[in-house]
């Protein structure tokens, strides 16, 4: 195969972001197309480099070939919708069936949320795996609020190399993400602004207290509602081929969530907040893109 050709395929191959599991066959696939398309162009009495360059230009652009084959092979199955949205469903039947407030309910989800996020991670990184990834955060989110019970003289430094490791790894994670794609870093974060804002509503001075559990009390089906709302966001997106209707999906379904947060939060999300929050849910959206063309630029380089 010439420079050409492979250079040509490669560039499909990053674009049209396919699992694992079917790249391999799908790439096969072009490429035994392309091959008897040369050979149909050589017995047509073209030598080899005329043969390639007619047959790229009847190709097409890279870019539409990959389109075309990410819509053919994006929409997962329905066993993937199941995997993909019950992190989010079995964080909103915490709520919804007031289990939140017995630890061992809350340790057998984020048991189970920790195994199988590891699970799929080191078996190839399937696009049901992402949402799981997501609510491993919350350990992370809970060990960085134990930290505003130490002492004075120890949170200082204990919050600065808490930060320093959190930041690392989720670094880590979402640049490992956006190698497979961007819209999966997205998917992976979209529950942190929420996570962040139930908590601001319970809690606008960040200290857990009795008030705070008679608040999560309170709002306990409502925050049961959100997470399957997410849930319903993630079997949707899952179903759809194109990727400007994914993008879509997840901007909207996390705005409309924080709007429902604000108007159940009886003032304690302010303005200023939302507009954090906001912040958090667009950075979420916006960054990881922007990290991949950094990086597609880098190796290029």
């Amino acid at each position: 195969m010439t420079l050409d050709l492979s250079r040509y395929l490669e560039s499909i191959r990053n674009s049209a972001r396919l699992d694992q599991s079917d790249e391999t066959i799908i790439m096969s696939e072009l490429e035994a197309h392309i091959e008897d398309k040369l050979k149909e162009l050589t017995d047509a009495g073209l030598s080899r480099r005329e043969a390639v360059r007619e047959c790229l230009n009847q190709m097409g652009s890279t870019k539409c070939i990959a389109r075309q084959i990410y819509e053919a092979y994006s929409q997962g199955s329905w066993k993937q919708v199941l995997l993909a949205a019950l992190p989010h469903l079995l964080f909103g039947l915490l709520f919804v069936l007031n289990w939140w407030h017995h630890p061992a309910w809350i340790s057998i989800v984020l048991v189970a949320v920790l195994v199988t996020a590891f699970y799929g991670w080191s078996h190839g990184k399937p696009s049901w795996i992402f949402p799981w990834m997501g609510y491993t955060l919350v350990p992370v989110f809970i060990c960085g609020l134990l930290l505003l019970y130490l002492p004075p003289g120890w949170s200082f430094l204990a919050a600065f190399v808490y930060a320093v490791l959190a930041i690392c790894w989720l670094v880590r994670v979402i640049v490992t993400t956006v190698k497979r794609d961007w819209l999966f870093s997205s998917l992976m974060l979209l529950p942190l602004p929420i996570i962040i804002g139930w908590y601001l509503a319970l809690s606008p001075n960040g200290i857990f207290s009795d008030e705070t559990l008679q608040q999560l009390y309170k709002f306990s089906p409502w925050i049961g509602f959100s997470f399957m709302g997410l849930a319903l966001t993630i079997a949707v997106f899952i179903r759809l081929r194109q990727r400007w209707l994914r993008v879509t999906l997840l901007a909207a379904s996390g705005l409309l969530t924080l709007c429902l947060i604000v108007y159940h939060s009886t003032g304690n999300v302010n303005n200023l907040a939302f507009l954090g929050l906001l912040f958090v849910l667009w950075g979420g959206l916006l960054i990881p893109p922007l990290l991949e063309r950094r990086l597609k630029n880098s190796r290029i380089k």
